[in-house]
């Protein structure tokens, strides 16, 4: 079509001699909304940084297309049984309909998390994925979490606003994620409290490699092979516990850099952990 043919006429062009570049338009912001083959703040969060933690139901909190789009699609490799101990390649979604655009979708949201406590007693925490109507109708998925964790006695629940249109790619998702982290995980926490284990000199965190065809448990054999101890992968394979326990760690060694690079300037400047 003519209108498609001029958006992407710069998409492909000629190198000619003496000339610095060859014109060619690229790296330009996605339109939110429309499919590319670029991801949103959506996929950042679910997709990315939170989807690979084993021990923890990640809601897709919204359409079913959204969480459909993102279910399955990396290797995030993972020790554990999954729907006993590890939920990484289900997927759970609040499945909205135009009545709950309509009427707000809290209340589907509570359902959702009941059930999944129903039907999955064992996992270790929730983490709630907003898709892009949640923004839009402003449901308050942080009244949600708070009363559902206190209800099941104090359990781990995450609400993530990470609703699509936020970000023009998945950049912007993990710092949202990263975020979350901080607020909803380590403020809990303080240093010298939880985790329950004896730190070492040792200890360090793999931080920002996602395990995607099992890369992370190379690094973590040479790591171990060096004598230093890991405490925390972030996050493929990785666990709530791991979470909890990374400001424990003597250093956070630092993988994907556009990833994890807020949480671990959060752990530099709060917990000194260079």
């Amino acid at each position: 079509p003519e209108k498609t043919a001029k958006r992407r006429a710069k998409h492909l062009n000629v190198h000619q001699a003496g000339k610095s570049d060859c014109g060619v338009k690229s790296n330009i912001k996605s339109i939110p909304g429309v499919m590319t083959i670029r991801g949103c703040a959506y996929a950042g969060s679910k997709g990315v940084v939170w989807g690979p933690i084993k021990d923890m139901v990640h809601i897709s909190h919204g359409p079913v297309g959204c969480g459909q789009y993102s279910w399955g699609s990396r290797r995030n490799y993972y020790v554990g049984t999954t729907g006993i101990d590890s939920f990484v390649t289900l997927q759970f979604t609040s499945d909205f309909q135009e009545k709950d655009i309509v009427f707000g979708g809290d209340k589907k949201l509570v359902k959702v998390l009941d059930e999944i406590q129903e039907l999955f007693p064992l996992n270790n925490g929730i983490t709630i994925q907003s898709e892009c109507p949640i923004g839009l109708i402003g449901d308050d998925i942080e009244a949600v979490s708070r009363a559902k964790s206190k209800e099941y006695g104090g359990k781990t629940i995450v609400p993530v606003r990470c609703e699509g249109f936020r970000g023009v790619s998945q950049s912007l998702g993990h710092h949202i994620a990263n975020d979350a982290v901080r607020d909803w995980i380590f403020d809990k926490f303080e240093p010298d409290g939880k985790p329950k284990f004896e730190s070492t000199p040792y200890d360090v965190a793999i931080i920002g490699d996602y395990n995607i065809g099992g890369d992370a448990w190379s690094s973590r054999i040479l790591l171990e092979e060096m004598g230093l101890r890991v405490i925390a992968q972030w996050s493929g394979d990785g666990s709530l516990a791991e979470l909890e326990a990374t400001p424990k760690a003597k250093l956070n060694i630092l993988h994907c850099y556009r990833s994890m690079n807020y949480i671990s300037r959060h752990m530099e400047e709060k917990f000194g952990i260079p």
